[in-house]
This record gives structure tokens, C-alpha cells and sequence, in this order.
């Protein structure tokens, strides 16, 4: 039997003690909202990251999703990479991570996209939390302009506000390892 129900329970156990914030925010879409999920307090601790990493891997199987890499916008989505093709490297499977800049910069390699992509490569774009789709949008644009191939997008919290309706509506498949309506927000 898997252990994936207890993992996921610890997660959104974890989002709740660590990532859950109570107030007046405005978001990065530029709404206001009266919680914040703040999910680099779980997505960069040690449980977390092992908690991701072993739910996402184990998410993309279940999906049919066979990505040779995982990235997306930097910051949300960089532990969550790492997490999840560190994992896949504990199961014997070969999958690496990229992440894509907010921004191309003038020096160095000047590239927009880091790490280990490749054209050519299918690619899961991966986010902390998905409110509106626009992080995801930015990296499926980013990364297919660059020759990548998009199977998905996977999420490790769906605020359950449009964003996965807008990235389906535009061609691609959405999932996410909670929602709102999971840890009783929203």
C-alpha cells in the first residue's frame, strides 16, 4: 500500500502550521485576499522538501506525465523541482530540473532558462502555488520558445481562484498536490 495518503496529510499539515498566514494580503495578481500562503516555509524545509518530493514524483506517474525535466518561474518553483527529481533519482529514475528567470540578464550566459533543460526535452512546469496561472504561463511561454515541450503543469498548492481554468484553457493539463478546499481555506 502506498504511503501517499499519511505524505499528503503531513504536507497540508505542514502548510498548515508553516505556510498558512491570516490577514490582509495583496497578492502578486494584485488582488486582495485575506490569507496568504506563504509555501517556501514549507517547500524549503528539509520535511518538506522530502514530503514534495516523493508526493510530486509519485503525481507525475499517476498523471501518465514522463517528463525528462521539471522547472518553472523562479523562486516558488525551484524547491519544488529540486524536490521532486532528487526523488526521482531515489526511485532510479532520470529526471533533472531547470528553472527560468524572471528575467534574461546581461552577463554571464545570458540565458533565460537554467540548469539542465535541453530543446527538445518534455517538461513539466512546476509551481509552489498556482491563484491566477500567470507564473505558469510565463514558463510554458518561456520554455516552449526555447523548444521544450510542455506536458503539464503541476502545483503543490491551487489557491482554486482561475488560475488552473486559465492554463487548461489554453491547451494544458493542471493538477495540483492540495487545494484551498483541502486545508479548509478559501
Amino acid at each position: 500500500m502506498s504511503e501517499s495518503p499519511g505524505l499528503r496529510e503531513r504536507l497540508r499539515e505542514m502548510l498548515l502550521e508553516r505556510s498558512l498566514r491570516r490577514g490582509d494580503f495583496v497578492l502578486a495578481s494584485g488582488r486582495r485576499s485575506s490569507f496568504y500562503i506563504d509555501a517556501r516555509q514549507t517547500t524549503m524545509s528539509g520535511e518538506g522538501l522530502a514530503l514534495i518530493g516523493a508526493l510530486g514524483f509519485e503525481r507525475l506517474a499517476a498523471r501518465g506525465w514522463k517528463p525528462q525535466l521539471v522547472g518553472g518561474l523562479t523562486l516558488g518553483a525551484d524547491p519544488v523541482a529540486y524536490a521532486i527529481a532528487a526523488a526521482a533519482r531515489g526511485r532510479g529514475a532520470i529526471l533533472d530540473a531547470f528553472t527560468v528567470r524572471k528575467e534574461r540578464k546581461n552577463h554571464g550566459t545570458g540565458n533565460r532558462i537554467e540548469g539542465c533543460f535541453t530543446p527538445g526535452a518534455s517538461v513539466v512546469i512546476v509551481e509552489d502555488v498556482i491563484t491566477t496561472g500567470r507564473s505558469a504561463q510565463e514558463a510554458i511561454r518561456v520554455v516552449e520558445g526555447e523548444g521544450g515541450r510542455v506536458l503539464g503543469v503541476l502545483a503543490v498548492v491551487d489557491r482554486d481562484e482561475g488560475g488552473r481554468a486559465t492554463v487548461e484553457l489554453a491547451g494544458y493539463q493542471v493538477d495540483a498536490l492540495l487545494t484551498a478546499r483541502d486545508l479548509g481555506i478559501g
